[in-house]
């Protein structure tokens, strides 16, 4: 094992960087009313081992760089060989801060390995990132069969798969689950219903986890992101049975934004983080006027997401059953913004009180545009 290997994990020093971040979590059992307080202490991301899955692309990429680049040692995960070995020859020729699994995440056995790697060649794991996805474009008849259940097997049951292996290895020691979710599990959009229901289960899913842990007392923080439109080569990646090439609708948000919102998470829990205010607002107006954002997204939900005669760039286009070639950003031309002030508000001690006051502004702004 290399000497970085062996020094992954110095102790805890006095002081605000080597203080873990806690969070208290109530712990139930059967018989009378009682609160047991369980702490959840997740190391400073620099003294972190991190699994990516998804690593090569996109979100997935921008999480394992910035990862790198903030002193933790990431496993990354992915399909595409020839873009992993590119990014461990950028990232780390010497292999010691970032590994490389080769590995579909809708297969198991596979992504076990990325787990066995950072126990046996990093000395441990720390945090468990799921992100990696793939879509479809089409009306749900438009869609086979086929390819609903390959958007599950990767979306879904990858997460579950990942979620799952991470639990097991996290249990003794804690650690932090992030899954990468989308605002599209808050709110359906037309022309990505395979998606939007992957989207959901997720929501769903880590729910479910995250209650199952904490009945255990399992000192685990399960995190959702939700990020909004990213601008990445995902319209390129997702199978089109569209007439015209596909493209995300504005606001768009550079990866770099999922990837702060990730990797805070993995040192600080939270139970939800959005990436990007444009989703936020999107997903606070569907839940306040359903009706008026279904009507909306009839309107111009087509339209917002197609970009005719711009089909970008052919060597990534549909990588719903194997890879293709990856990319941090998208080819089409469009505008990212490189921050998000929702997403900083969210880190705050206490985003309760944030979610309050947008929630307050959604609703008077729903009120004033109200007819009169």
């Amino acid at each position: 094992m290399p000497d970085a290997a062996k020094s992954a994990h110095p102790p805890l020093q006095p002081g605000i960087e080597g203080r873990r971040s806690r969070l208290s979590i109530r712990r139930l059992r059967p018989g009378p009313a009682e609160d047991f307080l369980m702490p959840i202490k997740l190391k400073p991301l620099h003294q972190q081992v991190i699994v990516v899955t998804g690593a090569t692309s996109g979100n997935g990429l921008a999480i394992t760089e910035q990862a790198i680049a903030r002193g933790a040692r990431v496993v990354a995960v992915a399909r595409n060989a020839d873009a992993l070995d590119a990014l461990r020859q950028r990232l780390s020729p010497d292999g010691t801060r970032l590994l490389t699994c080769v590995a579909d995440v809708s297969d198991p056995v596979a992504l076990e390995r990325a787990a066995v790697l950072a126990q046996d060649c990093l000395g441990g794991l720390d945090s468990w990132v799921n992100n990696a996805g793939v879509g479809t474009y089409g009306t749900l008849d438009q869609v086979p069969l086929a390819d609903h259940r390959r958007v599950f097997d990767v979306n879904y049951f990858g997460t579950l798969h990942g979620g799952l292996i991470a639990a097991r290895h996290l249990r003794a020691g804690g650690g932090a689950i992030v899954n990468v979710g989308s605002i599209l599990g808050d709110r359906a959009i037309v022309q990505q219903g395979p998606y939007c229901a992957t989207k959901h289960a997720v929501q769903a899913l880590t729910d479910t986890l995250r209650m199952e842990l904490e009945r255990d007392g399992a000192p685990i923080s399960v995190t959702l992101i939700k990020p909004g439109a990213i601008d990445t080569p995902f319209p390129e990646h997702a199978r089109n049975f569209m007439d015209n090439p596909p493209r995300l609708p504005p606001p768009l948000y550079v990866p770099e934004v999922v990837a702060d919102a990730v990797l805070f998470a993995c040192a600080h829990p939270r139970r939800t983080l959005y990436a990007g205010g444009g989703g936020l607002l999107s997903s606070l107006l569907s839940r306040a006027a359903p009706r008026l954002a279904d009507h909306i997204m009839e309107a111009v939900g087509t339209t917002a997401q197609q970009m005719p005669g711009d089909p970008g760039d052919p060597m990534r286009r549909d990588n719903l059953d194997s890879p293709r070639v990856d990319a941090r950003r998208g080819s089409q031309p469009v505008h990212a913004r490189r921050s998000s002030i929702a997403l900083q508000l969210q880190k705050a001690p206490s985003p309760v009180m944030m979610f309050g006051l947008l929630g307050i502004g959604t609703a008077l702004m729903l009120i004033g545009r109200r007819p009169r």
